[in-house]
């Protein structure tokens, strides 16, 4: 089982560019209750490090590209985002780690509930046992 769980958008558009629509329950696979980006990360800075005990999002680069690390505590899978119509599912207690972000990568996040600091997993080992 692939833990890397791309989800391709449908691309609008003509000549004057193209258009990218997401809506909850539709494109992406929950209802949005939240809305998050990243940006400006400094060359050699990684984010994430964490999982959530039930929160799910969807990731998708907009501008740039970025690399992460998804981990369900037995394995480790690599993608890089760099399409601003496909979003990385995270689910429930994957691991993720962001990293290698070009200088122009705008990350925005899609979450199905609002900020809960005691939803997230911020300790390794704490993942693991979690996952066992």
């Amino acid at each position: 089982m692939s833990l890397i769980k791309l989800i391709d958008f449908p691309q609008l558009g003509d000549s004057r560019g193209s258009l990218v629509a997401l809506e909850g329950k539709n494109q992406v696979p929950f209802d949005i209750k939240r809305v998050y980006y990243i940006f400006g990360t400094k060359e050699g800075v990684a984010r994430g490090f964490h999982a959530h005990k039930a929160l799910k999002q969807v990731a998708v680069c907009i501008s740039g590209s970025c690399k992460m690390v998804m981990d369900n505590g037995r394995e480790k899978q690599e993608v890089i985002l760099d399409n601003p119509s496909q979003g990385l599912l995270i689910d429930v207690m994957q691991w993720h780690e962001m990293y290698d972000f070009s200088h122009d990568c705008v990350l925005l996040v899609l979450a199905n509930d609002v900020y809960d600091e005691a939803d997230y997993i911020r300790d390794y080992s704490t993942f693991l046992e979690s996952v066992k």
